[in-house]
């Protein structure tokens, strides 16, 4: 088997590309740009279980069409992950364009690559995010098919993205199916991200900000899983589970904001300093809760290996031995 990986030096990429590597005997073709998100080759080469003859990385910035010489790389693939995005909400509100170019026109031209070039491929999985859905009330936790309403440029060009897979199944009969995930955390994160920045700012005795509501009195919301229950999850929707034009979302654990700070803080073994912070109010587009309804994948048999408290536990006890990847990739 071959797999095709889109943003495979990146976070979340390459700890799906160690999770191949460890489970199975596939060879891995990962294609990246190498921005600031990735850095290199940076958190590949800390693998433990990286194999230099299982996995080749192709650098191709997908807001531009696969070159000729990038679909020759590639070959021949019976699975595409396609991972790379731009992510970081900020930024998005910053300057929408690069999430436009990254999220919207590069997952076109992924599908062009697919359309054109693989028409071996078993399976494409398109992986969104839940932010999609926009904010989401007490009690409420968006399905699958549930209607999109982003909030914020980074959640437009995703649910963009996922409109563009659903027409290539529909007019194209692609072999393509989307996830979608909430907010994802491990080993090696960019500090620019919640639990990463939360560690650095409790060695450092700093107060943390923590988004709430408007009265400064309620934390903010998300649904919480390790890098590594993802991988896991997508390793096995590949095993003959996912359907072409149907939709999974892969969903951790819930907890506020506030609740996973004061994990961190607790296994940093510091005091937590904060300040609730009416973010919305600064930065429209910073939503207060979302929410996902993980009902499909459970009843069509899946589990996640570990629970959110162990997984945070051993990411802060990894990171608290290893502080370099505190100062940002590449550090």
């Amino acid at each position: 088997m071959r797999i095709l990986i889109t943003g495979a030096c990146g976070f979340l990429g390459h700890h799906v590309v160690e999770h191949f590597l460890r489970f199975t005997d596939w060879d891995i073709v990962g294609v990246d740009y190498l921005s600031y998100a990735s850095s290199g080759y940076d958190r590949l080469r800390d693998i433990d279980a990286f194999d230099s003859k299982r996995v080749t990385i192709i650098g191709w910035d997908i807001s531009h069409p696969a070159p000729a010489g990038v679909v020759r790389e590639i070959g021949c693939v019976d699975y595409l992950l396609h991972l790379a995005a731009e992510t970081h909400v900020d930024r998005s509100i910053s300057d929408a364009l690069p999430f436009v170019k990254s999220n919207a026109l590069g997952t076109q031209n992924v599908i062009n690559l697919v359309r054109e070039n693989l028409p071996m491929l078993r399976l494409m999985v398109n992986f969104s995010t839940d932010e999609v859905f926009g904010p989401a009330p007490d009690g409420i936790y968006y399905r699958e098919y549930d209607r999109f309403a982003p909030t914020n440029p980074y959640a437009a060009t995703k649910a963009a993205a996922v409109y563009l897979c659903d027409a290539a199944v529909n007019t194209h009969r692609l072999p393509i199916c989307t996830t979608f995930t909430m907010n994802i955390f491990g080993e090696r994160q960019d500090p620019e991200k919640f639990i990463p920045m939360c560690i650095k700012r409790v060695l450092a005795g700093q107060k943390i900000e923590i988004h709430a509501d408007q009265e400064r009195k309620r934390s903010g919301s998300r649904c919480w899983i390790h890098a590594r229950n993802v991988a896991a999850a997508l390793h096995w929707l590949l095993g003959g589970i996912a359907a072409k034009g149907q939709r999974y979302n892969i969903v951790g654990e819930e907890k506020t904001n506030l609740q996973i700070a004061q994990l961190v803080a607790r296994e940093v073994g510091k005091p937590l300093e904060y300040e609730l912070t009416n973010f919305h109010e600064q930065r429209p587009g910073h939503d207060l809760r979302y929410a996902l309804d993980g009902g499909k994948v459970a009843a069509m048999g899946w589990q996640y290996p570990r629970t959110l408290e162990e997984s945070l536990v051993k990411t802060v006890r990894w990171t608290l031995d290893r502080q370099r990847w505190l100062r940002g990739v590449g550090a």
